[in-house]
């Protein structure tokens, strides 16, 4: 079992407070007494926070309004209950307003009444606590989101910059490559054109229709396939797996690359290779 819920009763005359201890003597709960304000002040500052504070009103030095005041401004959580034995509109106005009284109880009180109060202010007392718990588990995910969020947009920004400049670099590297005096067609494993400058789409294009996207058995002549074919053959047998072969006007070129495997790249020159 935990350990017995604290109240703390303050009140000038200790025959009041024998009487608030007998009256929750049956009760799972640890009576604190204090005959004075100041007393009570003492034992919140070494007790901590206590869920329940039941105060006299009318106390010499200290009155009850005054003590509950300070309590509410250093302890804004544990519930506050007055016990007056005087019938003054005032006070409990006053009570309310500057102590942010819960309850107000007359005396002699009700003791059902009284242990009622005290089970609701308890209950009252353990809601503001989990809205509390509630409230900062709140705070901290909504700050744990924010830091999300602000990790996402720095990705997000970063990846831009990044596709924003191997975009300009491939339009630049395109241009290049458009700009080359012979026809370039670029290959993937299974064949699939990838890339074809300018004057490979001039070469090609008018005689088969669209190349890239298109199956290289499709695009390429008989013989251009054929050669394809024989560098990938001594790719296999080359130790390095790069491999390069010539027929006429048509070089084949395949250099191993981590990144894309078994590229072909297929030149057609103007003039034959070497001529």
């Amino acid at each position: 079992m935990g350990e017995p819920t604290c109240i703390l009763c303050v009140d000038d005359e200790q025959n009041v407070l024998r009487s608030l201890t007998r009256l929750f003597l049956d009760d799972p709960y640890e009576i604190l007494t204090a005959s004075s304000g100041a007393e009570g002040l003492l034992i919140l500052d070494q007790r901590g926070t206590v869920p329940v504070v039941i105060s006299d009103y009318r106390m010499p030095g200290m009155n009850g309004v005054e003590f509950l005041s300070e309590v509410r401004k250093r302890w804004p959580e544990t519930v506050r209950i007055v016990l007056s034995g005087y019938a003054d509109t005032g006070a409990i106005v006053s009570a309310i307003n500057e102590g942010q009284i819960y309850r107000f109880v007359a005396k002699p009180w009700n003791e059902d009444e009284l242990r009622v109060t005290v089970v609701n202010s308890l209950e009252r007392y353990d809601l503001g606590r989990k809205n509390l718990e509630l409230t900062e588990e709140l705070r901290r995910r909504n700050d744990e989101l924010k830091a999300l969020n602000r990790d996402l947009e720095r990705r997000v920004v970063e990846r831009t910059e990044a596709l924003t400049t191997q975009n300009r670099l491939l339009t630049e590297s395109l241009g290049i490559l458009d700009d080359l005096p012979m026809a370039v067609v670029g290959m993937d494993p299974e064949g699939t054109v990838f890339q074809c400058n300018r004057k490979g789409m001039v070469c090609f294009g008018s005689r088969i229709g669209p190349v890239i996207g298109a199956n290289r058995r499709d695009v390429l002549t008989e013989g251009q396939n054929r050669l394809v074919d024989e560098v990938l053959e001594k790719s296999r047998a080359a130790g390095n797996g790069s491999a390069s072969a010539v027929d006429g006007k048509h070089q084949a070129v395949l250099e191993r690359n981590p990144y894309a495997p078994d590229c072909v790249i297929l030149i057609v020159h103007e003039e034959p290779v070497g001529g």
